[in-house]
C-alpha cells in the first residue's frame, strides 16, 4: 500500500486516478506522460518544516490545500491586496482561487494534501508586480 508521501495521484479529465511514483523528476514525468499536464490535476501532500522559497500560480483552477498537522499560514495576491490565511487545525482547507500568486510560512512543522490544477503553473521568487 503507498502513501500519499511516497507517491502523487494523477486525476485525469475521464476522473480516473492514476498513481505515480514521487521523486526528483517527478514533474518532468507529469508533463511527459500527461502532455504538459492539460486537463489534469495532482493529488500529492508534502511535508514542510521551513517557509517556502518561492511563490507559484494555478492558470487554469482553484487550488485545494488541506492541512494533515502542524500549522501554516498562507498569503495570497489578490487584486484588493495581499491576504493571510492560517491553517492551524487538522482537516482546516483553503481553496486558492484560479490565478493567484500564493506562498505558505510554516508556523509549526507542517504536512499539507494539495489537490492542483497542474497546467500551466507557474513559480516564481516574487510575484510580478502588478
Amino acid at each position: 500500500m503507498a502513501t500519499v508521501f511516497d507517491d502523487f495521484v494523477v486525476f485525469t479529465p475521464e476522473l480516473n486516478m492514476n498513481p505515480l511514483p514521487a521523486g526528483p523528476d517527478v514533474y518532468q514525468r507529469l508533463d511527459q506522460t500527461y502532455g504538459d499536464f492539460k486537463s489534469h490535476s495532482l493529488i500529492a501532500a508534502h511535508q514542510f518544516t521551513e517557509d517556502w522559497p518561492t511563490w507559484e500560480i494555478h492558470p487554469k483552477g482553484d487550488e485545494m490545500v488541506i492541512l494533515l498537522s502542524g500549522s501554516a499560514r498562507f498569503l495570497l495576491k489578490t487584486d484588493s491586496g495581499e491576504q493571510s490565511h492560517r491553517l492551524a487545525r487538522v482537516g482546516e482547507f483553503l481553496i486558492v482561487p484560479c490565478n493567484t500568486w500564493h506562498t505558505a510560512q510554516v508556523e509549526e512543522a507542517c504536512s499539507l494534501l494539495f489537490v492542483t490544477p497542474g497546467e500551466g503553473t507557474l513559480n516564481e521568487a516574487e510575484p510580478p508586480a502588478d
